[in-house]
């Protein structure tokens, strides 16, 4: 089973900029690719996604124009530049293979690290 591990969160304030980055302990290449997140008292939500090749990306609504997914397949890692921040965007963020088709994130995989934590101060 692929192992992931989720790490560049941390204290910022709203306005401010994130990147963060998840490393998959095998090649992850065949998969897209996603980030979720999870507020406190909240379910878990999609944030963004990206297919297997890197070209086609999707975002939530509440985060279009200030995320951008990433990925390097060579490097085994995907990452989330997150800028203009807002403190509704405090969660511990998750990424996952996702199966993506049409645009549209179908499912994921069970394959959950143990997040990062973003906090957005006012």
């Amino acid at each position: 089973q692929v192992q992931l591990v989720e790490s560049g969160g941390g204290l910022v304030q709203a306005g401010g900029s994130l990147r963060l980055s998840c490393v998959a302990s095998a090649r992850f290449s065949v998969y897209a690719m996603g980030w979720f997140r999870q507020a406190p008292g909240k379910e878990r939500e999609f944030v963004t996604a990206i297919d297997y090749t890197g070209v086609e990306a999707y975002y939530s609504d509440p985060v279009k124009g200030r995320f951008a997914i990433a990925r390097n397949n060579a490097g085994n890692t995907l990452y989330l530049q997150m800028t203009r921040l807002r403190p509704e965007d405090t969660a511990v963020y998750y990424c996952n293979a996702v199966q993506l088709e049409g645009g549209v994130v179908r499912g994921h995989y069970d394959f959950w690290g143990q997040g990062t934590q973003v906090t957005v101060s006012s």
